[in-house]
């Protein structure tokens, strides 16, 4: 009864075979993810085996699955206030949580199963799911533990002060990172795949740029997971583009909101777990669902850059994306579940053709942390969604080529920089703080849980563009106007965008130079705040439904007047960026335009953006950093020539009253 089976163990998992797992970690015999830290609670993930649920029954499964999170949540928040106890004897967690949290589950699984009958086949098996095992801590050598490294805080504690580091470096929300969870991205080889493309390949590329959510756009909603559910994440998310998106946003909502990006005909939705340092700071969601009642405490860290590039395929060409297509890469709970599913790939500004899968990269002096999400780039043609919100989109061969049944569409790389320093791994990060991602508290804050959300809500006409020039190899960026006479443009899939199954991540070709954003009617954003572990905790703006404010509909995206007067080739593109100091946020330059319209193009120096060579960070031109007057021309030759012709007419003026005054003497 459960249909699709057979396709989800085709489209996934490609992920479990290919990539490289760092350290000495990885996946065990069981799929497990070996990595030192707490004991935690490994449930079957139901959700994922509903490959085939009818619309009929959609929301109240989806209300369902949220109620199993959220049992899981709170038997962690016991399992960790019963720690001392647990640890010396694991079975003393049965009576008080495992078992009541195994009816728990089967009553809620009973009521998914009765859903689904109501209006379609009754699923077979999912009773099997209800139970959960106890999962010990281990050592870095993948050896029982205990619950050695557990912190004393619990997640319930949200106003711990200090570094809040328990023993082994437990993390503030006493649930991880531990030390282990780092590598030294040094000791990595290169790992990134280049395979070749065919004549007929789609090199092209199509920035958006959308900021860095420097204006604290966050929320702990899945609107794709848990629609209609708060706190459905159970962690908090960046956003960025789309300025409406949480639990309760419609479709319309989506189509109707403001959004972040330079390009409006760009509303797309773009988020992930919000990266923290472990440093004893306390945001305002210290005390909140999501935030510290479940472990998610600590800084909230601005990215310094956000690169948004849709690629090409290296086979064909690629076809539109659906309007309100939903693609999620990764998984949340790989943790437990096993990277089956898991497309977490970290790196370094520098060595970004090495990448690590189960752990955070440990960046050398002046190179910066990278995450990079590879999203799915094969759609099945009918489906914006599926019920396991997987198998209407699938990954790539090796070679490129999509399953049966599939079709090649834009592949969205999102790349993520962030400043921050190599914690201190000898003192549990008590000199320079732990940083870790946002996860479900279970999961431990494990690299391997790392996760990106994508929903398409891309203008036609625009997303007709990205097509035509990603197929035609141009690149486009996010400025107006773009190099329509480029055959062979360079651009991320030159090298490693060629194959997107999970676990190839990124190399260096796909580092997107950082450019200062031009001026447009899109929601202004701050300054980044700074790159160092010391900046200060940031306000932030919650999407609830209490107080989602509805925006006034920008203007409709013009794909002619973007196309010839806005989009622009940036000649820097897909360069390496090399270790370098941290760079300071580009700041927006106001249009010279005067209206400031929608698709207007905004203009730039003489030359436009300087290449990026691979041993010159990537950084704003210098000439943008304050705001901008008209050079070059007229406007410049004129600055010099005005001086000179005011005073040759004061000359003359002063030899005709001399003349004048002559002939009156006489």
């Amino acid at each position: 009864m459960l249909g699709g089976g057979g396709l989800v163990a085709a489209n996934v998992y490609a992920s479990a075979t290919e990539g490289t797992w760092g350290g000495d970690s990885g996946p065990d015999a069981t799929g497990q993810v070996r990595s030192a830290g707490m004991a935690t609670i490994d449930c079957p993930d139901v959700g994922s085996r509903l490959t085939t649920v009818p619309d009929g029954a959609r929301e109240a499964v989806d209300r369902e699955l949220a109620q199993l999170d959220q049992q899981i949540a709170a038997a962690y928040q016991q399992l960790q206030a019963s720690a001392d106890s647990v640890r010396q004897d694991p079975t003393a967690a049965d009576e008080p949580i495992m078992n009541p949290l195994k009816e728990k589950r089967s009553a809620t699984i009973e009521r998914i199963a009765v859903a689904i009958d109501q209006v379609g086949d009754r699923p077979e098996g999912l009773e099997s799911l209800a139970a959960c095992t106890l999962r010990p801590a281990q050592d870095g050598a993948g050896g029982d533990t205990g619950n050695a490294g557990q912190g004393s805080a619990t997640p319930s504690d949200g106003a711990q002060q200090g570094t809040g580091q328990g023993q082994n470096g437990a993390g503030q929300g006493g649930n991880g990172p531990v030390a282990s969870d780092y590598a030294d991205i040094t000791s990595v080889q290169p790992n990134v795949p280049n395979p070749p493309r065919q004549d007929d390949a789609s090199r092209g590329t199509f920035t958006s740029e959308c900021g860095v959510n420097a204006g604290g756009l966050f929320n702990s909603d899945n609107v794709i997971v848990a629609p209609g559910v708060s706190n459905g994440a159970h962690h908090f998310h960046d956003y960025i583009g789309n300025q409406s998106n949480n639990a309760f946003a419609s479709d319309e909502d989506l189509a109707d909101a403001q959004t972040s990006c330079v390009d409006q005909g760009d509303k797309s939705t773009y988020y992930w777990p919000v990266l923290r340092l472990q440093n004893g700071k306390q945001e305002r969601d210290a005390g909140a669902p999501g935030g510290g009642t479940e472990g998610n405490a600590g800084q909230i860290v601005t990215a310094k850059q956000v690169t948004l590039t849709f690629v090409g395929n290296p086979r064909g060409k690629v076809t539109e994306m659906p309007r309100l297509l939903r693609i999620i890469t990764g998984d949340a709970k790989a943790f437990v579940n096993g990277p089956g599913n898991a497309n977490a790939s970290w790196s370094c500004t520098g060595f970004e053709d090495r990448q690590l899968k189960d752990k955070y990269p440990l960046c050398p002096s002046g190179s910066d942390v990278v995450r990079t999400f590879r999203f799915q780039s094969c759609w099945d043609g009918r489906n914006i969604d599926s019920a396991n919100h997987r198998t209407h989109v699938a990954f790539a061969g090796p070679d490129g080529s999509c399953p049966e049944g599939f079709r090649a569409i834009p592949q969205l790389v999102q790349r993520i920089v962030y400043g921050v320093a190599a914690p201190s791994l000898n003192d549990g990060g008590r000199t320079v703080p732990f940083f870790a991602v946002d996860s479900f508290p279970e999961q431990l804050h494990k690299p391997v849980t790392d996760h990106g959300d994508f929903i398409n809500v891309f203008d036609e006409d625009l997303m007709r563009e990205m097509v035509d020039c990603i197929n035609s190899g141009r690149t486009c960026g996010p400025r107006g106007g773009d190099d329509s006479g480029a055959t062979t443009a360079p651009s991320p899939s030159d090298d490693s965008s060629a194959t997107d199954a999970p676990g190839t991540g990124t190399g260096g070709a796909t580092a997107a130079p950082a450019t200062a954003a031009p001026a447009t009617s899109a929601p202004a954003e701050p300054a980044p705040a700074s790159s160092d572990s010391t900046q200060e905790p940031r306000t932030y703006t919650s999407t609830s439904p209490a107080n989602t404010t509805k925006h006034d509909k920008p203007a409709k995206h013009d794909s002619q007047s973007s196309q010839q007067g806005g989009r622009t080739k940036q000649d820097g593109e897909g360069k390496q960026t090399a270790p370098a100091k941290a760079d300071k946020a580009a700041s927006t330059a106001p249009s010279d335009s005067g209206a400031g319209e929608v698709g207007q193009a905004t203009r730039t120096p003489a030359g436009g953006q300087a290449a990026q060579s691979p041993a010159t960070p990537a950084q704003p031109p210098a000439d943008q950093s304050e705001p901008q007057a008209v050079q070059g021309g007229l406007a410049e030759t004129g600055a010099h020539l005005w001086p000179a012709a005011i005073g040759t007419l004061l000359a003359l003026s002063g030899l005709v009253m001399l003349i004048r005054a002559k002939r009156l003497r006489y």
